[in-house]
């Protein structure tokens, strides 16, 4: 109590010597924002309905006036969020699931970037008369989650895509270029192979540095300087990278979410791992196979969020308030986790969705966030209890759930009614092997190699038997 009380009046005060003219707006916006009472006070604004499939993109435009979303529907809307009502919608030209919605700073909110699981970057362009026209600006070879924009720029933004590519957009020519295919990092000459991109963030302190993270284990960090725009330099040159030094050499993880934070941090998000905080002096190089192991022991460790697990889907990671105080993320259990960003330490713990959270997106300027998931609208949230809401009182079973779920990701769980159908086709598939032996003394190899495959291959003729149509089958 006595802590609220003081929160409480220091943020009156603030706003008494704001309105008094004794103080500036950002100061009472770093003050009151960052402020822990009113996070532990953060509770259910509203929700925007609208979207006939999962809502995989939410983003506010730079001013926060506006919220823009896209959907598994192929559609975009754009949202007054603060009175929850639909400013305008129209079909994006997409013929798969929306990943991406990003409205370009500076251009009286008209210009709209998309990417999806179709490959494509489109743009769609609000006219005078409300109208919208939308346009095919480029493709990736397979799924593009993210686009990042170039600080301050109406004109410039980057895509990455499973294709392993890095594009770069400029829409003012409508052009795009491959400025590098990302690649897997070898040793003895081995060869490389592609790294599935999930993910790229530009650093808000330096544009020229950007993040990408993928289908292995390392969060790259390239400078824009080093490539041109006529993809005349192709090679893949990362100038360092990082990763928690337990998962290096690690095949069973990759990246899902990055972002950094006003002064440099790199937040990364990995699948079926934890979340953790790099500073800037936490790089492994450009090299990482060379590392001595020395060199990684004497190296400071990252701060880690635990709690919440990413299984399901490509989820997305972020920090939360005016100086970047907090970290949220979503989790597989439909919680929204907010950590403490200094020490970890985990202040709520809310339900944001029946089955899944992915993504989560900050208020550009006041303590609002807004969330999506498996359900077919976007969450507002905001401190809007009238005291603080402690974590549930089932907060540790809900932990221990997902952590015991990250621990057996690699078991494959059947029910008995498959074990049984295996079993007995097995036997049954033997038996016939065994008398084909005795019966068919000329039986080439062939037939033999087909049998031990169908044995353990359970081939199409037999998918519809007994106990398959209703498999579960769960490899994580």
């Amino acid at each position: 109590m006595e802590s609220l009380s003081k929160g409480s009046r220091g943020g009156f005060a603030e706003l008494w010597r704001r309105q008094v003219g004794l103080s500036q707006p950002r100061s009472v916006e770093r003050l009151i924002g960052g402020s822990e009472v009113l996070v532990k006070r953060i509770d259910l604004y509203g929700k925007l309905d609208g979207h006939e499939g999962c809502v995989n993109a939410v983003e506010f435009n730079s001013t926060g006036d506006f919220l823009v979303s896209g959907s598994d529907d192929t559609e975009v809307i754009l949202w007054n969020w603060a009175t929850r009502t639909k400013k305008l919608s129209y079909p994006s030209g997409h013929i798969d699931n929306i990943f991406q919605t990003r409205i370009m700073p500076f251009t009286d909110d008209r210009k709209i970037v998309t990417s999806a699981g179709d490959g494509q970057i489109r743009l769609g362009q609000i006219l005078e008369d409300g109208w919208v026209d939308t346009k095919r600006l480029g493709k990736h070879q397979g799924r593009v989650y993210k686009l990042a924009i170039e600080p301050g720029s109406p004109h410039i933004f980057y895509s990455c895509g499973e294709d392993g590519f890095i594009q770069h957009f400029d829409l003012r020519s409508h052009s795009a270029t491959k400025l590098f295919w990302c690649s897997s990092f070898t040793e003895n000459k081995t060869p490389h192979t592609k790294i599935e991109l999930n993910s790229i963030v530009i650093d808000p302190r330096n544009p020229n540095y950007f993040s990408i993270g993928g289908s292995d284990e390392y969060a790259r960090v390239y400078d824009i300087r080093n490539y041109q725009w006529d993809a005349s330099s192709n090679s893949d040159r990362p100038v360092n990278t990082f990763c928690p030094h337990h998962l290096i050499g690690y095949n069973g993880v990759h990246i899902t979410g990055l972002a950094y934070s006003k002064k440099s941090e790199l937040l990364v998000s990995y699948n079926d791992e934890l979340v953790y905080l790099f500073q800037k002096n936490m790089g492994i190089g450009p090299d990482p196979p060379s590392v001595p192991a020395e060199s990684l022991q004497k190296q400071e460790q990252p701060q880690v969020y635990i709690g919440h697990r990413n299984s399901q889907t490509v989820k997305g990671v972020s920090f939360f308030g005016p100086s970047d105080e907090y970290v949220l993320s979503g989790s597989d259990c439909g919680h929204i986790f907010i950590w403490k960003k200094k020490g970890g330490q985990l202040l709520r713990l809310m339900v944001g969705d029946r089955q899944v959270v992915n993504q989560l997106e900050p208020h550009p300027h006041f303590p609002v966030f807004a969330t999506s998931g498996m359900e077919k609208n976007i969450k507002l949230w905001a401190p809007l209890a009238n005291d603080p809401i402690p974590l549930p009182d089932n907060a540790e079973e809900i932990m221990e759930a997902n952590r015991q779920g990250r621990e057996d990701r690699s078991r494959i769980t059947l029910n008995p009614d498959v074990i049984m159908h295996v079993l007995r086709l097995q036997r049954r598939q033997t038996l016939a092997y065994i008398e084909r032996r005795y019966t068919r003394a000329d039986q080439d190899s062939d037939g033999e190699d087909e049998g031990e495959a169908y044995i353990f291959g359970l081939s199409d003729g037999d998918s519809s038997e007994e106990g398959l149509n209703n498999r579960e089958c769960n490899i994580s």
